[in-house]
């Protein structure tokens, strides 16, 4: 099922705790990713048992999203786009929990049709692509946020670098699996829809384990307080972050087929 992955990659920072974790080599991949999550004790937005099935388990014209919201199994083919979803699972629960619980009820108010509405598209959206951007709430992660929004690359990637490393003001987590996916034979236009999280100086002197903690509870908690649409996003080529790609000199940064300007708004 899986073919060879460098999970050195930075992309994979984020999961490569969970995976680390499974004992593939003694037991099949759905009942490693079981063990780990009766370890964590994970839960469905109604509190029943979270756990991985097979793909067959999921009953003809039922949901996805409605089947792990009514049974707490979450329908897992033998491919990497679910063993990503796993991981995420594993890594980020109550961010997950939550994505889940916006689709079951949009799912319940409207049913399953052709259009997903403005909430199931953010929830999708986030749940297959998505990073989360971590920026110190201070004038310099400001300063990052309005370069990135405005798609100011070089300016983001060049003249504020420094502010990616360690001990600076941003950090990027993957979230979405398709994403991972994608990575696992990167290319440059590679884009993830990143949602930004400011966080006070605490944050930064927390260590890895922590830091993912707290940015498990207080994206879910915002997604529940705050709802979620496709608007909350803003692109980024993932390549382009410093150190995540050799090469990363003034032409890199200068292919706007990949680093594109911002679109003016029509009138």
């Amino acid at each position: 099922m899986l073919p060879s992955i460098d999970w050195t990659r930075p992309w994979y920072a984020s999961v490569l705790p969970a995976r680390g974790r499974l004992n593939l080599q003694r037991d099949t991949v759905i009942a490693a990713l079981n063990l780990q999550a009766r370890a964590l004790d994970l839960r469905n937005p109604g509190g029943l048992p979270l756990g991985f099935v097979p793909q067959g388990d999921l009953p003809e014209g039922v949901a996805y999203e409605e089947f792990i919201g009514a049974t707490g199994g979450v329908p897992t083919r033998d491919n990497l786009h679910d063993f990503f979803n796993a991981l995420v699972w594993l890594t980020f629960p109550l961010i997950k929990r939550q994505l889940n619980a916006l689709q079951a009820a949009q799912i319940a108010l409207s049913g399953v049709g052709k259009s997903r509405g403005p909430a199931r598209d953010g929830a999708t959206i986030f749940d297959e692509n998505s990073a989360l951007l971590v920026l110190r709430d201070s004038d310099s992660g400001r300063a990052l946020e309005a370069a990135l929004r405005g798609h100011d690359w070089r300016s983001a990637f060049i003249a504020l670098r420094d502010k990616f490393a360690d001990g600076g003001d941003a950090e990027v987590w993957l979230f979405g699996h398709a994403l991972m996916e994608k990575l696992v034979a990167p290319y440059k236009a590679i884009t993830a829809h990143t949602r930004v999280i400011f966080a006070g100086d605490a944050y930064f002197v927390l260590d890895a384990a922590a830091r993912r903690a707290w940015l498990d509870q207080r994206v879910a908690q915002d997604l529940a307080q705050q709802g979620l649409t496709t608007a909350d996003f803003t692109p980024l080529p993932v390549l382009g972050l410093p150190g995540w790609c050799d090469g990363q000199d003034d032409d890199f940064y200068n292919d706007t087929a990949v680093f594109r300007a911002k679109r003016k708004p029509s009138i």
